[in-house]
C-alpha cells in the first residue's frame, strides 16, 4: 500500500503552497543521494518525497488526489512518477527549490546575454571630527564601465550577437542521466543565450572595460563606525549591456586621541592636580565643534567624578538632537617632590583628621568589623 502523500512530506492536508515547498526543501536536503552515498533507504525516501511534492504542488493533481487518492494516477490517470503529465519534470522541481542556493534559478537567467554587474565594496576611514560635522568626500574607484565602442553589446560595431545554436537562446541545456533529466548551464554560451562571432576590439566581447572613476560621497553628520552607504548603480557595469551593480561604502571612524564615543555621547578623561581636587578650581576643554567649555571642579572632588556637558556630544544622525559630553576626573598624585614639598605634605598628614579622609577611614573600619564578626 502506497504511503499517503501528505504524510510523506509531513504536512497537514490543508497545507498551502509555501508550507509544501518548505517541507519538501528540508526533506530533500536531508535525504539527497549526494549526502547519503550508498544508502538505498535514503534514496528510496528521496524518490518518495519528490513524487509527493510533484503531485501536491500541481493544483489539478492535488485536487484529484484529495478526491480519489492514489487511484487517480493509476491505469493511465493523470500520470505518475517525476515526469507527471507535462513538461519540466524533476529538473523543474529541483531548480525551483534549490535555484537560489545553487547560484541560479529561473528568475536569474540572463536575457539576451545581459548580466547584472557585481556589487563593489569600498572601505573608507574618517576622523571623529569628520563624523561629527559630516563631509562630502571624493573617492576614486577602479571598476568596470560600459564599453563606449560597442555600447555594451560586446560585438564589433556593425555586427550583433547571435542566438546560441546549442541552447537556442535559453542559456540552458538538458541531459538525461538515468532516471533524472538534469538541466545545466549551456557550455557554449555560458548561460547567456547568445554568442559573439566578431567581438569588439576594445572590450574583447565583454561589453565593459576597466576604468578608474571619481565619485562624490555624502557623509552625514553623526554617522557611526561600521555604517554602510549604498550608491545605487555605481558598482561594476553589467556584462553586455546588463544593469550595473551597486557600490557599498563601509565607513570606519579612527580612534580619537582624547574622546571615546558611545552612541551619541562622548567621554573624556581629564587629569587634575591633587590640590585642585582638594581646593576646587576650573579648567577648559575643547569640544569637537572647536569651541571651549569650562568645567568647574568643586572642593573635595574625588577621582572618577563625572561632569556632564549637555548637548556637547555627537549629533544624532538625521536629527536636530545631540548627545552629551562626559568629563571624568582623574586625580594626579604629585611626583618628584622637593624637600620642602615633602615636608609640607608630611605636616599636612600630621594635622589631618578622619574628617579629611572619610572614605578611606570608613573603608578600613568596615573591613575590621567584617573580619571581627567572622572570627567570633
Amino acid at each position: 500500500m502506497k504511503r499517503d502523500l501528505y504524510e510523506t512530506l509531513g504536512v497537514a492536508k490543508n497545507a498551502d503552497e509555501k508550507e509544501l515547498k518548505s517541507a519538501f526543501r528540508k526533506l530533500a536536503m536531508k535525504y539527497h543521494p549526494d549526502k547519503n552515498p550508498g544508502d538505498a533507504a535514503a534514496e528510496k525516501t528521496f524518490k518518495e518525497i519528490n513524487e509527493a511534492y510533484e503531485m501536491l504542488k500541481d493544483p489539478q493533481k492535488r485536487a484529484a488526489y484529495d478526491r480519489y487518492g492514489h487511484a487517480a494516477f493509476e491505469q493511465g490517470g493523470m500520470g505518475n512518477g517525476f515526469g507527471g503529465g507535462g513538461a519540466g519534470g524533476f529538473s523543474d522541481i529541483f531548480e525551483d527549490i534549490f535555484g537560489e542556493m545553487m547560484g541560479g534559478g529561473r528568475q536569474r537567467r540572463s536575457t539576451g546575454g545581459r548580466e547584472r554587474g557585481a556589487d563593489l565594496r569600498y572601505n573608507m576611514e574618517i576622523s571623529l571630527e569628520e563624523a561629527f560635522s559630516g563631509k562630502t568626500a571624493q573617492i576614486r574607484v577602479p571598476t568596470s564601465i560600459t564599453c563606449d565602442v560597442c555600447t555594451g553589446s560586446g560585438a564589433k560595431p556593425g555586427t550583433s550577437p547571435k542566438t546560441c545554436g546549442t541552447c537556442h537562446g535559453s542559456g540552458r541545456v538538458r541531459a538525461a542521466q538515468g532516471f533524472f533529466s538534469i538541466e545545466r548551464t549551456c557550455p557554449t554560451c555560458g548561460g547567456r543565450g547568445q554568442t559573439i562571432t566578431d567581438p569588439c576590439g576594445k572590450c574583447h566581447g565583454q561589453g565593459r572595460v576597466t576604468e578608474e572613476r571619481t565619485l562624490s560621497v555624502n557623509i552625514p553628520a553623526g554617522i557611526e563606525d561600521g555604517t554602510r552607504i549604498r550608491l545605487s548603480g555605481e558598482g561594476e557595469a553589467g556584462l553586455r549591456g546588463g544593469p550595473a551593480g551597486d557600490l557599498y561604502i563601509f565607513l570606519s571612524v579612527r580612534p580619537h586621541e582624547f574622546y571615546q564615543r558611545d552612541g551619541a555621547d562622548l567621554y573624556c578623561s581629564v587629569p587634575i592636580s591633587m590640590t585642585t581636587a582638594a581646593l576646587g578650581g576650573k579648567f577648559d576643554v575643547t569640544t569637537l565643534d572647536g569651541t571651549k567649555s569650562r568645567v568647574t571642579v568643586p572642593e573635595g572632588t574625588q577621582a572618577g567624578k563625572q561632569f556632564r556637558l549637555k548637548g556637547k556630544g555627537m549629533p544624532v544622525l538625521r536629527s536636530a538632537q545631540s548627545g552629551d559630553l562626559y568629563i571624568q576626573i582623574q586625580i594626579e598624585t604629585p611626583q618628584k617632590l622637593t624637600k620642602r614639598q615633602r615636608e609640607l605634605l608630611q605636616e599636612f598628614e600630621q594635622i589631618s583628621s578622619k574628617d579629611n579622609n572619610p572614605e578611606s577611614t570608613g573603608f578600613f573600619a568596615r573591613m575590621k568589623d567584617f573580619f571581627d564578626t567572622l572570627s567570633d
